[in-house]
């Protein structure tokens, strides 16, 4: 007996205790998805439609979970030998996060309810699909061991897949997702690759132990670990649409339903921008001389090459109002780089600049996805020039479109896009990249003549007599009214996002 009680209590316990509190988002967001993939077994065809309100539902409960965990701290599946590595980490930096990637999918799905029925997209794949995805994206976040990370990418990623390939017969909807299919699994496997490489240089994949062993690596492992943090950086990059990882954008997004398409601008850069962060402030510090000057020159040529496009986009080509929003998101993702960047020479602080205009974005953009999912319903060829003289026809769906445009273009009255702005130029300022600051300032101004000509074209006479509007779908209405007045309330009061940018969003 004696014997069995010292051994007891010299060997560490293997039995954890799951902070199911903790995991409520992602546990919520994953049983909703379950249950709806086995209700469209049973129901009658005539019932389905009834599934998708069952999935805002169950978004709206697991984004209502986040209240009670605002505190921050709470962290599970920890190891017992070392309480401080743990793969599941609810900080304020997860919450903040999962509050965007969930609100981002509730809006998602109240634009699909209509889709769904009118495209007659399969409506129980659809959603068991729609909320698996938001499932690994809100997974992602909070993960805190690179097998967790790209578990949860992959989460995230393979769902979307098969979202934008929906509609069934539509060429376009198939070769979209065959393209994103080909360029991220080739990604991920390079990320794969990487995550062997710093596992074999550190012996640890959580991500605190990573941290700590990279800074006293051996000499002969140092190129190996070298190599691994280059290539794990590789995947993160690709979700965030970073050039030259974005060629898959413009055409994924003409392609996908137009719901998965804003869900991809948004919820898609959440993934890439949330795996990038993590990896590099969180596990490499000690390479920040690696990845600090890649991502510089990548937010320099992403935020470039995604505005120089959107400029070129003319009004008379079929679907150029998507592709115009398409390269927009690669020139957003420039700017979204740049605090991350910044970190390697200021500090992790930085990076909340980063989650502040990841808000102000993900609201405008999503916004702007609806108004564009409503001009889709009459005039489904979706060209810009289709905007002329919206006012007339649609005054309120105009002002919400001319609204997020002024927002994306930092221009007044979208005063949370300007503040949003400013904080981003500040981060690399203040980290001395004087010169991308420079870039960055260039860029604003080439995106002003894009936004402001379509805003101007919403104003124009329209061409013709003025079409007889029909009715619009009132989920979609009500998504267009949540982002408009979510946009206005931020530009009154910039304080409630850019709180997030003045403090540390990780545990000291």
């Amino acid at each position: 007996m004696t014997a069995l009680t010292v051994l007891s209590a010299e060997t560490p316990s293997l039995v954890q205790s799951v902070d199911w509190l903790a995991l409520a988002p992602v546990v919520i967001t994953v049983a909703v998805g379950l249950a709806v993939l086995i209700a469209d077994l049973f129901l009658p065809e005539r019932a389905k439609p009834a599934l998708g309100w069952v999935s805002v539902a169950g978004l709206a409960a697991a984004t209502a979970t986040l209240l009670p965990l605002r505190a921050g701290d709470r962290s599970t599946f920890c190891l017992t030998a070392d309480p401080a590595a743990c793969s599941y980490t609810a900080d304020h930096f997860a919450l903040v996060i999962q509050f965007l990637v969930l609100a981002g999918a509730l809006l998602t799905a109240l634009l699909s309810v209509t889709a769904v029925r009118d495209a007659r997209m399969p409506a129980g794949e659809y959603w068991f699909l729609l909320l698996s995805s938001a499932a690994g994206a809100a997974l992602l976040p909070a993960s805190r061991d690179l097998a967790t990370l790209i578990v949860a990418l992959e989460v995230a990623s393979l769902p979307a897949f098969a979202l934008v390939g929906m509609r069934r017969g539509d060429r376009l909807s198939s070769e979209a997702a065959l393209k994103f299919f080909l360029s991220s699994v080739t990604a991920t496997a390079v990320s794969l690759m990487g995550v062997s490489f710093v596992y074999a240089a550190t012996g640890s994949l959580h991500l605190t132990q990573v941290a700590d062993r990279l800074e006293d690596v051996p000499g002969q492992l140092d190129t190996l670990a070298m190599a691994g943090v280059a290539l794990t950086l590789v995947g993160f990059a690709f979700k965030t649409a970073a050039v030259p990882f974005h060629f898959w954008v413009p055409d994924t997004y003409v392609g996908a339903p137009l719901p998965i398409a804003g869900y991809l601008s948004v919820i898609g850069k959440a993934v890439g921008f949330t795996g990038l962060i993590l990896v590099t402030v969180i596990a490499f510090p000690a390479y920040s001389e690696i990845w600090g000057p890649a991502l510089a020159v990548f937010a320099a040529l992403t935020m470039t090459v995604g505005n120089a496009a959107a400029l070129r986009q003319s009004a008379d080509r079929p679907h150029s109002a998507v592709r115009l929003l398409a390269w927009s998101s690669v020139g957003q993702a420039g700017y979204l780089l740049v605090p991350i960047a910044a970190a390697a020479y200021s500090g992790r602080d930085q990076i909340g600049a980063t989650v502040a205009y990841a808000l102000m974005y993900a609201v405008v953009n999503l916004g702007a996805f609806a108004v564009a999912a409503l001009v889709a319903r009459t005039k489904p060829l979706n060209r810009i020039s289709d905007y002329r003289g919206l006012y007339a026809e649609r005054p309120l769906a105009a002002l919400s479109l001319a609204f997020f445009l002024l927002c994306l273009a930092g221009l007044p009255p979208g005063i949370i896009g300007l503040f949003a702005k400013v904080t981003v130029f500040q981060s690399a300022v203040d980290a001395g990249l004087g010169w991308l600051a420079v870039v960055m300032a260039v860029n604003v101004v080439i995106a002003l003549y894009y936004y402001l000509r379509w805003t101007a074209l919403l104003f124009r006479a329209p061409e013709g007599a003025v079409e007889a509007r029909t009715k619009a779908p009132w989920p979609v209405t009500a998504a267009i009214v949540l982002t408009g007045v979510t946009a206005v309330v931020l530009s009154g009061a910039p304080q409630l996002v850019l709180r997030v940018a003045s403090g540390s969003l990780f545990p000291q």
